[in-house]
């Protein structure tokens, strides 16, 4: 049973940042590409009615129950999708959006979810999809792919440095008993690489990863990005918080290049790739959480915000 009042209790990050560059209008046509608890819905809503639209996307059941009925005063002004923000384009046609948002990643309220299998903190089932009835758990990955396998996705996932112990253990320790857990896991890695010195628990980097794999985030955000400039109309604006630097890196590295007509190299006295720009940069740099912020709401602090308005 998914204990749904934390995410009742769960506060959007930035939020007053994200509505002041996103800039809600009545009227408007908007996309939350992660529902969550409903908090940047709800702000979004509260600016575009009395006849704006939203579209709110989220793969997680529970997540989809605790927002609809915080939305339901605003039933006739949003749709609710239980799908993937990558399919963007199969409910908004191109050039329609007015904005679109997008909290990549997972939740804290997944996190806090013992049955959900996120963290270590807790033991329980060794799931962590973001979906409970989609795809390969963590459980499946971590049991029955390859060594070399497991090892690659602990290095490029993680960047975790002991990459190749790690999978070893596991694959050592898979043949006595299947590994069932999030304790289990955690076990196991702490034996593979030792507590030492670092401020993180040796099985954060290690968790990530896997969870990464499970849900295939990184390749989730690659196909959103174009997906949502295409459907935003001229002058649409796209907001993406991150949490880590593998996510950040690719929205920062799309922005740049959308943002440039040219990406021939600079010694090239005439351009020839024909490229144009399809967006501009609204944050230079990405916007973060102050201080009251993170001391509200701790997880804020890995908090990145980017925004890019459609040419």
């Amino acid at each position: 049973m998914i204990d749904t009042s934390l995410y009742s209790s769960h506060i959007p990050v930035m939020l007053e940042k994200c509505m002041a560059l996103m800039e809600p209008k009545p009227g408007g046509f908007y996309a939350d590409g992660t529902l969550g608890a409903g908090g940047h819905s709800e702000a979004i809503l509260k600016a575009i009615i009395p006849d704006g639209r939203l579209l709110a996307f989220d793969l997680d059941p529970a997540a989809i129950q605790i927002a609809g009925k915080r939305l339901k005063p605003y039933a006739n002004n949003v749709r609710i999708v239980h799908d993937s923000y990558v399919n963007i384009g199969s409910y908004a046609e191109e050039n329609n959006l007015d904005g679109f948002i997008v909290d990549l990643g997972v939740s804290s309220m997944q996190l806090d979810q013992r049955e959900r299998g996120f963290s270590f903190l807790q033991d329980g089932p060794l799931d962590m999809r973001f979906s409970p009835d989609r795809g390969l758990s963590a459980a499946d990955i971590v049991n029955a792919w390859p060594e070399e396998d497991l090892a690659e996705i602990l290095w490029k996932y993680g960047e975790e440095r002991k990459s190749r112990q790690i999978a070893a253990m596991i694959c050592a320790e898979r043949k006595n008993a299947r590994i069932e857990t999030t304790g289990q896991l955690k076990d196991i890695i702490t034996d593979a690489v030792g507590l030492g010195k670092e401020k993180i628990h040796p099985a954060t980097r290690a968790f990530q990863a896997i969870r990464i794999a499970v849900n295939g985030e990184l390749d989730a955000v690659e196909a959103v990005l174009p997906a949502a400039m295409k459907a935003l109309k001229p002058g649409g604006r796209l907001l993406v918080i991150s949490f880590h630097s593998l996510e950040d890196r690719i929205v920062k590295n799309f922005f740049k290049t959308e943002s440039k007509d040219c990406l021939c190299p600079p010694e090239q006295p005439v351009c020839t790739c024909g490229h144009k720009a399809s967006l501009k940069e609204l944050t230079r740099h990405p916007v973060t959480a102050d201080e009251e912020e993170i001391r509200v709401n701790p997880r804020s602090r890995s908090a990145k915000l980017r925004a890019a308005v459609k040419l």
